[in-house]
Formats: structure tokens, C-alpha cells, sequence
């Protein structure tokens, strides 16, 4: 089990299939060739949003990692926790991508768009 401690509170995080259903669900796009029928790459995307450093993103995976637990988080809380300047942002993004490549879920997909994205900066660089 996942944690993450806010305000001296210690609140659950599940990365497991409802948090991929959940997070999944957040971003859609087509599938050529097939009219009507889509993808869900929200993991995908929001993994991507991460490795940007973007902060909301990391509220919304936090968020949604916690939404079938207890205690419950609130995004006000977590905006909160985010202003306060004894959270270590960049430790947290860390965090999160841990929990990301380790839980059953999501790593396989959150490693593969680690090895895309290494491979696009690499090719950058030539």
C-alpha cells in the first residue's frame, strides 16, 4: 500500500485496476479506421503530464489514487499541501512516478512511455 502524508495525516493511495479504470477514462482519443471506437490513455497521458512536472497533474493522480480510500483527501487539502513550503514538490513527483512504475497496474504502460520519451530526448541531442 501507497501513502502520502498531509498536514501529519497519513492517507492511502491504491494504484490498482479502479484507478486505472478512473484515470483512464480522463482523456480518450479515436481509433483510426474504427468510427465511434476509442482508446483510453489517460495513464499514458497523465504519466506524460508528470514527467513534464506539471503540479496538477500530481494532484489529480494523488487524488484519484485516494478516491476509494479512507481517509479521504480533498483537492483543497491537497492544493494546500502543495503551497505550503515544507512539501517537497519535486520529492513527491518522485514519489508518485515510484508508485507508478511499481504497482501491478500501471507499470508496464508507465515504463514504456518512460522508454519513449528517453529515446525521443536521445534522439534530440544527436
Amino acid at each position: 500500500m501507497f501513502e502520502i502524508t498531509v498536514d501529519g495525516v497519513a492517507y492511502p493511495l491504491r494504484f490498482g485496476m479502479g484507478f486505472l479504470r478512473e484515470i483512464n477514462r480522463t482523456v480518450q482519443t479515436p481509433v483510426d479506421g474504427a468510427p465511434g471506437v476509442k482508446n483510453s490513455v489517460g495513464l499514458r497521458h497523465m504519466a506524460g503530464r508528470l514527467i513534464d512536472g506539471q503540479v496538477e497533474a500530481l494532484l489529480e493522480v494523488i487524488y484519484l489514487a485516494n478516491k476509494t480510500e479512507s481517509p479521504r483527501l480533498t483537492m483543497q487539502a491537497l492544493e494546500a499541501w502543495v503551497e505550503d513550503e515544507g512539501t517537497d514538490i519535486d520529492e513527491e513527483f518522485d514519489r508518485v512516478m515510484d508508485f507508478l512504475r511499481t504497482a501491478n497496474a500501471t507499470k508496464k504502460e508507465v515504463r514504456l512511455l518512460e522508454e519513449v520519451v528517453a529515446k525521443s530526448l536521445a534522439a534530440a541531442e544527436e
